[in-house]
């Protein structure tokens, strides 16, 4: 009695350490992880964005503080709410969300219940009939051990992949700020010419009105009539096209507001928006970190990285535990006295598969070759975007003050010569020469102002404005 008792514990000794040593496994393996870390490519940098080096950047403020139009404001709101390129990045980050989730799950043990009644009928020759009951309730676990870091690489890729559809996100969310105050700039403008235009009208039909009378009165020819008719009617047909294209662009903001075409409130006149006398720029490494969509290209490669290792670890074994726990009987009157458990370890591991997996790892490098590439050329834009918007700023700001000293000089010509006709001392066309200077020159102002506005937005945008630097 005392030996079969020493043989049985001597059993469950043995067994106790099996299931000790399996559970160890996971815990020997767990810091095994083949491959290098992701390191960031080296790109020599610019020493600087600009001519007089700033650490401080108009990017650093959110946009609510570089557009100060109420009106635009309110547009931008609606826009980021409502644009439907928005909607579909938010679902995006979604989808990717859930898709880390579930790298996430695939590294932890699976336990599934299962629970059922079997009949089996066997008749061998057809002479007998055999009845067989089972009955089982068991908890189903399996588990495959990450051994070489194969699971933790694809988590670490969908990672990336998630990282990126957010950067994606901002990256869009910034587009669509700049497209919207740009869009509205340009409204503004038009609204501006056709007031011009209108004026312009005006100062031509009363030119009309003298020029017949002094042609009626015959102090002048009937050429100089005519001229001042084929004035007027050429003023007057930049008025619908200018309708035209107001009609178009508020669509355009409309549907960038994600809403049907309907009238767009604004400012009335480019005069009342305020443009900045200068824009510090910042450094040149803070703009890498900025740019979301230069995160974001960075977030691929990381992608890519990670699936090169996945590709890699592909050609290790790999070592799956499978256990079930519960109850088995044939017999259901004692079922609950019938425990069961099975615990089993399986190693499966590429033999011969005609260089499939290193076919696979020689693609993966290439396509992570590539996207180095693409990373690279996402930062030489983003440094050529700034560059380009900083020149086209400071540039813009002269071409306007060479402009409004053009429109203030033409104003005082074309004063100066339509006193000089009504005393006979110039002809008509040249009061026409002076009128088209003066009306070309006060378009000039209007086009660079809302060509100033629009620098600080492509400078803003190519900046990263918006988005604080997250350390």
């Amino acid at each position: 009695m005392i030996i079969l008792q020493t043989n049985f514990d001597y059993v469950l000794m043995k067994r106790k350490n099996i299931y000790i040593l399996l559970l160890l496994i996971p815990v020997l393996f767990a810091s095994c992880k083949v491959g290098k870390s992701y390191v960031r490519p080296e790109m020599a940098l610019p020493d600087s964005l600009a001519q007089q080096q700033d650490s401080a950047s108009i990017a650093d403020e959110q946009w609510q503080a570089v557009y100060t139009d109420n009106t635009l404001r309110s547009l931008i709101d609606r826009a980021l709410e409502y644009n439907k390129d928005m909607l579909i990045a938010a679902a995006r980050v979604k989808e990717m969300a859930a898709q880390k989730r579930i790298s996430v799950a695939n590294l932890l043990p699976q336990l599934n219940g299962r629970v059922g009644a079997e009949r089996e009928v066997e008749n061998h020759g057809g002479h007998s009939r055999d009845l067989g009951n089972t009955y089982e309730a068991k908890a189903l676990l399996s588990w495959e051990l990450d051994l070489w870091g194969n699971l933790r690489w694809k988590k670490a890729a969908a990672v990336a992949e998630y990282l990126q559809s957010v950067e994606a996100q901002r990256a869009l969310r910034m587009t669509i700020v700049s497209e919207v105050a740009q869009a509205y700039y340009e409204l503004v403008a038009l609204d501006t010419e056709l007031e011009i235009v209108r004026q312009t009208q005006k100062a031509r039909e009363e030119g009309v009105r003298l020029a017949r009378i002094r042609f009626e009165g015959g102090l002048t020819s009937e050429t100089s009539y005519q001229q001042a008719q084929v004035e007027l009617a050429r003023t007057a047909t930049l008025v619908p096209d200018l309708e035209r294209k107001i009609s178009i662009k508020e669509n355009d903001i409309a549907f960038l507001a994600g809403e049907f075409p309907t009238r767009i409130e604004r400012s009335r006149f480019l005069q009342e928006l305020d443009v900045p006398e200068s824009l510090p720029v910042g450094l040149p490494s803070g703009l890498l970190e900025r740019r979301p969509d230069v995160r974001a290209a960075e977030q691929q490669l990381i992608a890519e990285h990670a699936r090169v290792k996945v590709a890699y670890t592909n050609m290790f074994p790999r070592l799956s535990l499978t256990g079930q726990f519960g109850l088995e009987s044939d017999v259901l009157s004692n079922f609950l006295q019938s425990p069961y458990s099975l615990l089993n370890g399986a190693v499966l591991t590429p033999l011969f598969n005609w260089g499939k997996n290193r076919a696979a790892l020689k693609a993966q490098k290439a396509s992570f070759e590539a996207e180095v590439h693409s990373y690279e050329k996402a930062v030489l834009n983003a440094f050529k975007e700034a560059k380009n918007a900083i020149v086209d700023f400071n540039k813009i700001k002269e071409v306007y003050q060479l402009r409004l000293k053009l429109e203030r000089s033409a104003k005082t010509y074309v004063e100066l010569a339509q006193l000089q006709y009504i005393n006979g001392v110039i002809n008509y066309m040249d009061v026409l020469d002076a009128q088209r200077g003066y009306f070309d020159a006060q378009i000039g102002v209007s086009n660079a102002i809302r060509d100033e506005l629009i620098a600080v937005v492509n400078v803003y945008k190519a900046l990263g404005g918006g988005w604080q630097v997250e350390k």
